[in-house]
């Protein structure tokens, strides 16, 4: 498909007399960016990346518009003039590529993730109805409070506007405040915002309001809202259509979503993993467009041009979003403009690193591209000062990003992989149900070789004759990992297989099976799933509080859930002790007291990783220059072994 076919995605949208270039949206998104809850240099070189990427619009992550919205520490706040200037850069960069760039105005109402210092802050919502996932016991709103909040929209909205941004968003999707209007079962109030439904849309109609007498007629003024929040207690049944009906001529876009930030179920749309399909929230926003002429955005794991092309053409929106495809690979609007198409670094939706770093509190990046979120560090490379050349000892992702950063630079660069194959553990992680999209990591980490003029010879073990033989100015050193077999009392007496071989198919596993999950990752999950799918009776031993806890929440929970589905039993805070025949001893990771498992046809061990590091023991007496990356240095993941690669080929 050449660029000039995706003719929807690249023709121009007018809102309110201004017309954005492209179809193409980056989605407000938090990034853990900000500092003092201001815009800073980091967050503008972050949005500066993708409009010069040639994305259409940019709406900025959420922004407070009261004191009681800052449901994180690190949440930017609208609430002052001191945000005006770091708006200002962020317009100007955005501006200065031909990007339209809006603001997201935001209240979370009683979705409060953390505490500003270590107590649990005073959350506000309608009604006192507690949420699900966060735990939270919400304090009524005020009819004094309710006027400061809607008039901090009106205030923060003209604070945007001054900093040149061309629209804002009012965020009432996922279950914010607004949405907790609209909800009646979060609305219990009985006074004019409650009751029936034209009272429940009070308070958005009067932040509309206050944001127009602010701001005037010329600012765009749209609204994020779900189609579904997906929760039991959420809105449903069609309440957001019957609510964007009844709003219709007020505002100038909606930008459908699906789910809500209140239930663990629900939470899981705010970024849906890869086991859901690619633009499931289309039909969402197609049903929106048959009820109101309003112009509507939609997001909802959109990775590829082709995919936002098929969406856009069926009629069933009028821009799409695509923020983990511009996380993953900021250039990919200019690139399918171009039709390179081949070269489109596809997000592959494992949340590790973006919206994964963003609630571990870190500023958010790409496992796949880690220069993302740190663009003035390596938003641009380097110049090499000599011509190097480079020997890479492993094909996995670590050396395969090392090589193509190296190669780009200017290197002689030459991957060394003694199997057939590129791609390290990445090859094993695709086996599994619903991973296979894990693989695109080495088709995007191959093409990015191919472009940058990497070689690559397979089959090929790296040892220090070859070094001697070859005599590169440098190795790079990725030779990985192996699987860790621990010690088990009994071993000999059962049957005890690692998780590698069940993946690979390599073992008959009966029908039987504990899999004593060390790594608490998605190697436990993922052969629990595919064994419980062949049939077997699965017991999941974790050596954690919960399987998946060292993955992000919203793939673990979607994950627990099919697991549960599937009558995998799940045994928490346990390690494997020892083995008798097909008895099986588990010791409780607290009070030391056994537990144990009978009939037990075989044990699957995913006991962690040790490292494969006997090439750097043979180089410690080499002249020349050695690095050591990813698994070799110490057994971690992906996303480090990636980091690492980019690191040293950046430098050396």
């Amino acid at each position: 498909m050449s660029g000039t076919t995706l003719q929807h995605l690249f023709s121009p949208l007018t809102i309110r007399g201004k017309t954005i270039k492209n179809r193409i949206l980056s989605t407000g998104h938090d990034t853990t960016m900000p500092t003092d809850s201001l815009p800073n240099d980091r967050l503008v070189a972050y949005h500066q990346a993708r409009a010069e990427g040639g994305v259409g619009l940019i709406i900025v992550q959420v922004a407070g518009v009261h004191d009681s919205a800052r449901y994180t520490t690190h949440v930017l706040m609208a609430t002052s003039d001191d945000c005006i200037p770091g708006y200002k850069k962020i317009a100007d960069v955005c501006h200065a590529n031909g990007t339209t760039v809006f603001g997201q105005l935001f209240h979370p109402g009683r979705e409060v993730m953390e505490s500003q210092d270590g107590t649990a802050p005073v959350a506000y919502a309608p009604s006192a109805v507690p949420n699900e996932r966060f735990h939270v016991m919400p304090r009524p709103l005020t009819k004094r409070i309710i006027r400061e909040i809607i008039d901090g929209y009106g205030s923060a909205a003209r604070r945007l506007q001054k900093a040149g941004l061309d629209g804002v968003e009012i965020v009432a999707s996922h279950g914010y405040l607004p949405a907790q209007f609209l909800n009646p079962r979060v609305n219990l109030r009985e006074d004019e915002y409650g009751g029936s439904p034209e009272n429940r849309l009070r308070f958005i109609r009067e932040i509309i309001a206050a944001i127009r007498k602010e701001c005037g007629d010329e600012l765009i003024v749209g609204m994020r809202i779900s189609g579904d929040e997906k929760d039991y207690a959420g809105l449903q049944d069609g309440e957001a259509l019957e609510a964007m009906g009844a709003l219709e001529g007020t505002l100038d876009f909606y930008n459908i979503v699906v789910g809500n930030s209140a239930s663990f179920g629900g939470a899981i749309h705010i970024a849906a993993p890869m086991a859901f399909e690619h633009g499931y929230v289309a039909p969402f926003a197609a049903a929106a467009k048959a009820r109101v002429k309003t112009p509507i955005f939609v997001a909802g794991r959109i990775n590829q041009p082709q995919d936002a092309e098929k969406i856009l053409a069926s009629g069933q929106t009028d821009m799409v979003g695509m923020t983990r495809a511009l996380i993953c690979d900021p250039e990919m609007p200019g690139k399918a403009e171009a039709g390179r198409l081949d070269d489109v670094r596809a997000c592959i939706a494992c949340n590790q690193a973006c919206i994964g770093h963003f609630h571990l509190g870190y500023p958010i990046s790409c496992i796949q591209h880690p220069e993302t979120g740190r663009e003035l560090t390596y938003g641009k490379r380097k110049p090499i000062a000599r011509k190097k050349r480079i020997l890479i000892a492993g094909g996995g992702p670590g050396g395969m990003k090392a090589a193509a950063v190296a190669a780009e630079r200017g290197h002689d660069v030459t991957v060394y992989e003694a199997t057939e194959r590129l791609g390290g553990q990445t090859l094993l992680a695709q086996l599994l149900p619903t991973r296979a999209e894990f693989g695109g990591i080495v088709t995007n980490l191959t093409r990015e070789m191919q472009l940058a003029g990497a070689k690559v010879v397979t089959k090929t073990k790296v040892t220090r004759a070859l070094v001697d033989e070859l005599k590169p100015d440098a190795v790079i050193v990725a030779t990985g990992a192996r699987p860790r077999a621990g010690e088990i009392e009994g071993v000999e007496t059962g049957h005890v297989v690692n998780a590698w071989q069940v993946i690979k198919n390599e073992v008959n596993v009966g029908t039987s099976v504990v899999v004593a999950d060390w790594r608490c990752d998605w190697i436990g999950m993922g052969i629990a799933e595919k064994l419980a799918r062949s049939g077997c009776r699965v017991r999941l031993a974790v050596d954690g509080y919960m399987p998946g806890q060292r993955i992000h929440q919203y793939v673990r929970d979607n994950w627990w859930g099919e697991l549960q589905k599937l009558n995998v039993e799940i045994i928490p805070l346990v390690r494997l002790y020892g083995i008798d025949g097909e008895t099986v001893y588990l010791q409780h990771a607290t009070n030391g007291e056994p537990i144990v498992l009978e009939d037990v046809n075989t044990v699957v061990a995913s006991l962690g990783h040790e490292r494969v590091d006997a090439l750097a023991d043979e180089l410690e007496s080499w002249s020349g220059e050695v690095h050591m990356i990813g698994d070799c240095l110490t057994p971690r993941t992906a996303e480090e072994a990636v980091f690492e690669g980019l690191k040293v080929a950046a430098e050396i």
